[in-house]
C-alpha cells in the first residue's frame, strides 16, 4: 500500500466537499418519472409502509433455531449459536445442493472471496473445483424469474436476513462437529419449515403486535407520506400479503384509528406474486371484525377491506393502469417484476440498506480508497502496452495488481466485511444491482424520502457514459446531491 499512500501525499485527486456528498434521503431513479403524471399510489406494507427494527431478525433466528432443535430433533449444540448481526447481505445466492452462501454479479460470475460454507470463507481454489474450473454460474441455474433457480435460491427481501444466517449456523454446526448430513434436507428444514413456521404461524405478527413500539420505525413519517399524498388529490391504494388484524394494528400506531380514510383501496392477505400474474383467486371481503363476507365483489369500494382477488380484475374495477399508477415494495420479484414487465404501472423499491451504504460512500476513506483504486486500474491499463524494459515492467505490474486486490478488499469490507455492498462485486454490479434497474423505476431507503420532493418534480436517471463513449456530461456528478432532509421540515409537513 506505500504507492498509495505515496500518492495520496503528493496529489490531492479528492475533490473538495467530494465526500458527504450523496443524502441518504436522496430517491434514484433508473428510468425517468414524472410525478405529475401519476394521479394513484400504490404501497406494499412490509418493509414499505411499516419499517422493522433490527431486533425483528434476531426473533425470526431464534424462533426457527429452537424449533429446528426442539421439532426436527436437530443437535441440541444448534442452541448455542446466537444470531449474528450483519453476518449477511440481502442478495445473495444460496446453492442448495452444496451448502454455499455467495455473491454473484449481474454476468453470472461468483465473486470470489464472498463464498461461505457455513460461518467460514471457502478459498477460491476450491470455489473452482466446486464449479468445474470456473467461476460462472449458468443462467440456468442461478435463478428461476422469481429467484428460485433449480440449484439454486437469491435472497432477495429484507426478511431472509435471518434465515440465510441460521442455515451458515446449521452448516457450520454439522461442519465443525464432522457430522455427516445432507445439504437438501438443512435447506429444507430450515428455510421451508422453521423459517416458514414463524410466518405461516404468525408468530412474527404476535411479537410486532404485542410490541409496536419495539419493532416498528419511523411510524410518524409514514403518516406525513400518506396526508401529504392525500391532500394533493391522489388516490392511494395497499396491496399486501399480510393479514388485516396485523396491518390494522401497526397503521393505527403509525397514522392513526382513521388510517382507512387515506387509502381508495386495501387488499389484504394478497399472496403476491401470485396476485400479479394469475386470475385465479376472486376477491372477499371482510366485515369490520375481520370476517369472511359471501357476496360476489362487483366493485372495490373505500372504506372496505378486500382479501386475495388479482391483479386482473384490480385492473377491471378501478381503471387504474399504466404509467399514472405508481407502487412500492420492497421485494424485486414478489412487488415489482411483473408490474413492470407485464403492466406498464411505474414502480418504486424501497431499499433500507441504501441509508447505511450512502453512510459508507460518503466517508473519506471510501473515496480515497476508490480513486487510488481507478487510478492504479488506469495505470495498469496503460503500462501493460509498455515494451520496454520488460523484466521491470513486469514487476511494476505484479505489485500494483497486487496492491488493487488490496484496496478492493479494502472496499469491500467497509461494507460488509463477508459480503460487501449489496450494489457491487470487485468491478461490476451485482446480480441484485441488476435486478433492482429492470425491475424499478426509482429507488430509495423509504417512502419517506417522498418527503424531499414536490409532487411535480421529474427524476432523470444519470446519463453515465457507456463503454465507448467519452465522459462529458458534468450533470453525472452532481444528480443525486440534494441537501434537503425531510427530517428538518417533518413538524411542519405534519
Amino acid at each position: 500500500m506505500c504507492s498509495y499512500l505515496m500518492f495520496l501525499q503528493e496529489f490531492d485527486l479528492i475533490p473538495p466537499g467530494v465526500c458527504n456528498l450523496l443524502n441518504p434521503s436522496n430517491i434514484y431513479a433508473n428510468n425517468e418519472v414524472n410525478l405529475a403524471e401519476v394521479d394513484i399510489y400504490g404501497f406494499d406494507y412490509d418493509y414499505t409502509l411499516a419499517l422493522y427494527s433490527n431486533a425483528l431478525d434476531a426473533m425470526i433466528y431464534d424462533t426457527a433455531r429452537d424449533f429446528l432443535v426442539k421439532h426436527y430433533k436437530y443437535p441440541e449444540g444448534i442452541s448455542k449459536y446466537e444470531y449474528i448481526p450483519n453476518f449477511t447481505a440481502r442478495g445473495l445466492h444460496y446453492d442448495i445442493q452444496k451448502g454455499l452462501l455467495m455473491k454473484i454479479d449481474a454476468f453470472h460470475y461468483i465473486q470470489l472471496g464472498t463464498v461461505y460454507r457455513g460461518l467460514k470463507p471457502v478459498p477460491d481454489e476450491e470455489v473452482m473445483e466446486l464449479y468445474g474450473g470456473t467461476n460462472h454460474v449458468p443462467l440456468h441455474q442461478v435463478s428461476g424469474f422469481y429467484g428460485k433457480g433449480p440449484k439454486m435460491k437469491q435472497y432477495m427481501d429484507v426478511f431472509s436476513i435471518p434465515e440465510m444466517t441460521l442455515l451458515a449456523a446449521a452448516n457450520d454446526y454439522f461442519i465443525t462437529n464432522d457430522i455427516e448430513y445432507d445439504p437438501v434436507h438443512l435447506y429444507k428444514d430450515v428455510s421451508v419449515s422453521a423459517i416458514g413456521m414463524v410466518h405461516i404461524k404468525g408468530y412474527m405478527y404476535k411479537w410486532i403486535m404485542q410490541d409496536l413500539e419495539k419493532y416498528i420505525l419511523r411510524g410518524d413519517e409514514t403518516y406525513a407520506v400518506l396526508d401529504r399524498l392525500a391532500s394533493h388529490g391522489k388516490k392511494l391504494f395497499l396491496i399486501t400479503n399480510s393479514p388485516f388484524s396485523f396491518v390494522d394494528k401497526g397503521m393505527k400506531y403509525m397514522v392513526g384509528k382513521d388510517w382507512r380514510e387515506f387509502f381508495d383501496v386495501v387488499i389484504v392477505q394478497a399472496d403476491k406474486p401470485h396476485f400479479f400474474n394469475d386470475c385465479v383467486k376472486p376477491f372477499r371481503r371482510l366485515d369490520s371484525n375481520g370476517d369472511l363476507q359471501w357476496d360476489k365483489i362487483k366493485s372495490l369500494d373505500k372504506g372496505q377491506i378486500y382479501k386475495q382477488g388479482n391483479l386482473f380484475d384490480f385492473l377491471r374495477l378501478t381503471g387504474w393502469r399504466g404509467s399514472k399508477v405508481l407502487y412500492f415494495g420492497d421485494h424485486l420479484y414478489s412487488d415489482l417484476a411483473d408490474l413492470m414487465l407485464r403492466h406498464g404501472w411505474r414502480t418504486g423499491a424501497i431499499v433500507p440498506e441504501l441509508e447505511v451504504e450512502t453512510r459508507v460512500v460518503n466517508t473519506e476513506q471510501y473515496a480515497q480508497s476508490l480513486t487510488w483504486l481507478q487510478a492504479l486500474t488506469g495505470l495498469l491499463e496503460r503500462m501493460q502496452v509498455n515494451h520496454t524494459c520488460r523484466a521491470k515492467s513486469k514487476k511494476v505490474l505484479e505489485d500494483w495488481l497486487k496492491e488493487r486486490e488490496e484496496l478492493r478488499a479494502v472496499t469491500k469490507n467497509l461494507f460488509n466485511p463477508q459480503f460487501g455492498s449489496i450494489f457491487r462485486t470487485c468491478h461490476n454490479p451485482t446480480y441484485f444491482s441488476r435486478r433492482l434497474c429492470r425491475f424499478s423505476d426509482l429507488y430509495m431507503a423509504s417512502i419517506s424520502c417522498l418527503l424531499n420532493y414536490d409532487l411535480s418534480y421529474t427524476f432523470y436517471p444519470r446519463r453515465t457514459p457507456l463503454q465507448h463513449e467519452a465522459p462529458l456530461w458534468m450533470d453525472q456528478l452532481c444528480t443525486g446531491c440534494m441537501k434537503t432532509p425531510f427530517l428538518e421540515e417533518m413538524a411542519h409537513i405534519r
